[in-house]
């Protein structure tokens, strides 16, 4: 796609968001320039970047949307509320699960492959989205959703599954099951390929690994709850995403938004040319580096991610905001203060909340509460609970800690 067509697109998309989303309007005024006005990179840099935590503040402000719907609300299909929370519109023109048809068939899935499906179905998108992408390849999907890794290993065998959307670490669940169960891999399998989500470390090298002993080939998906698909493996072997055509991406400075040159990495800040829900210059939070350039001065491919710019923590594919640990604290009485350590002592990543209570706590009513708040707040469910003295868990003390890779 040429600059013109690129810029076009994103003029006429955003001058209707102008007119309908006054969440975007003011941030044109505030910049003190119009959509008629973005015809290069540069121009559209002088926008702010929007960070997602802002995007949770600004829908509690104005729900349920936070003034970014650009659409009636007849246009509306679904409604995801994604950790945070955050409320995602998706609007009934779409047709390939925001990006997931056209990843699907670079991993060359199609007609006559049968697809296990084992992301959720409930709330957040990424179930439902996989599924529209993986029927608009042409794929039959088996919508299994999350758990019961022993009857979804037998589904494997029984459907003649030939290829696995999961997890790293639950996909590794699955092969064991299936092993378990008498099945010698990979002769005993039909699984050709391998939708994998992914780790920091050395998840190539795990990659590469599962390839050689199930028989596989596996790809991956660069996808948020915000956008659906930003970059997907289009035969690179090297981790690396291609950036989608319905996406404006530029790597920027975490602290000034401006954008990085090619190899420096950086924030992930994007840009969407599909209507309806129009986020523009929005900060991902995740950290890459460009590794290919698109002549207008976008990004057209980046590498592997590299983490985080700010606190939050994923855990089995899910965020932990600190802000979830205030509230925790703030919602039952006698904590004093909550920290989520996130780890990986083998291969399931394990959640322990540390809670510092007060001094007129009631220890037993506030360990009988805190699981059901916490899945609550996070959708995610902690795996331990230690109390801590004040001292061991300091006002300073971070609210998420990441510990995976010690």
């Amino acid at each position: 796609m040429s600059q013109d067509t690129r810029f076009a697109r994103l003029q006429q998309i955003q001058q209707t968001a102008y007119e309908l989303a006054p969440a975007i309007r003011e941030m044109f005024d505030r910049a003190g320039f119009g959509p008629a006005d973005l015809k290069t990179v540069g121009d559209l840099s002088r926008l702010p970047v929007l960070k997602k935590e802002s995007l949770v503040d600004l829908q509690q402000q104005r729900p349920p949307f936070g003034g970014f719907l650009a659409a009636k609300d007849e246009d509306i299909a679904r409604i995801f509320v994604s950790p945070g929370p955050i409320n995602e519109p998706q609007l009934r023109h779409d047709r390939d699960g925001h990006g997931f048809g056209t990843a699907f068939s670079a991993a060359g899935l199609g007609p006559g492959d049968r697809v296990l499906n084992t992301w959720s179905y409930h709330l957040v998108p990424a179930g439902l989205l996989l599924d529209e992408g993986l029927r608009a390849a042409g794929a039959t999907v088996i919508p299994a959703g999350t758990g019961g890794s022993e009857l979804q290993a037998k589904l494997v065998m029984d459907l003649g599954v030939t290829c696995i959307c999961a997890s790293t670490a639950f996909f590794i669940t699955l092969a064991e099951a299936i092993e378990a169960m008498g099945h010698k891999l990979p002769g005993g399998w039909k699984v050709k390929s391998a939708l994998l989500g992914g780790e920091l470390g050395d998840w190539l090298g795990k990659r590469r690994r599962l390839e050689a002993k199930y028989g596989i080939h596996t790809f991956a998906v660069y996808a948020t709850a915000d956008f659906g698909v930003i970059g997907f493996e289009n035969g690179a072997q090297d981790g690396g995403y291609e950036i989608h055509q319905d996406r404006i991406v530029q790597i920027c400075d975490p602290l000034t938004g401006a954008p990085l040159p090619e190899g420096e990495p950086g924030e992930i800040v994007v840009t969407t040319l599909t209507p309806g829900w129009p986020l523009i210059r929005f900060g991902t939070g995740d950290v890459a580096a460009a590794t290919a350039m698109n002549a207008d001065g976008t990004v057209q491919q980046i590498g592997m991610l590299q983490g985080r710019v700010g606190q939050a923590v994923k855990a089995r594919e899910i965020f932990i905001y600190p802000r979830q640990l205030e509230d925790l604290a703030i919602s039952i009485p006698g904590i004093g203060r909550a920290q989520a350590i996130v780890a990986r002592p083998q291969q399931r990543e394990e959640i322990t909340l540390r809670l510092a209570l007060s001094s007129d706590a009631d220890r037993d009513t506030v360990l009988g509460a805190v699981p059901a708040r916490f899945t609550a707040l996070s959708r995610l469910k902690a795996d331990r609970i230690e109390v801590v003295t004040a001292d061991e868990l300091p006002a300073d003390a971070p609210f998420v800690v990441d510990r995976k890779d010690v």
